[in-house]
């Protein structure tokens, strides 16, 4: 079975950095775009960053120039580096994936359980 499990978030003071992963578990053989969301207490999920199979990548306006996606598709692994955190970056941070083709076929719209992210002031 195809899990999305993510680690590396934590506390941090403003101006600081984190960096979040996400490891694709099972027999895999292929990963379609992945995102990185955020949900803050009170608001909506919010796409924060795309990477596409072929590295391209794009970001929220509140956060361009900040944070950085990447993956490693022989590792089945995407990263967000976050630098320059302020408060308003606190929220649980999500990865997902729109399609992954495993031994079982292809499979749609997975997601992480969340890391929690919480930047002081």
């Amino acid at each position: 079975q195809v899990q999305l499990v993510e680690s590396g978030g934590g506390l941090v003071q403003a101006g600081g950095s984190l960096r979040l992963s996400c490891a694709a578990s099972g027999t895999i053989f292929s990963i379609n775009t992945m995102h990185w969301y955020r949900q803050a207490p009170g608001k909506q999920r919010e796409l924060v960053a795309t990477i596409t199979s072929g590295g391209s990548t794009d970001y929220a306006d509140s956060v361009k120039g900040r944070f950085a996606i990447s993956r490693d598709n022989a590792k089945n692994t995407v990263s967000l580096q976050m630098n320059s955190l302020k408060p308003e970056d606190t929220a649980v941070y999500y990865c997902h994936a729109d399609r992954i083709r495993s031994v079982t076929g292809w499979g749609y719209d997975y997601w992480g359980q969340g890391t929690q992210v919480t930047v002081s002031s």
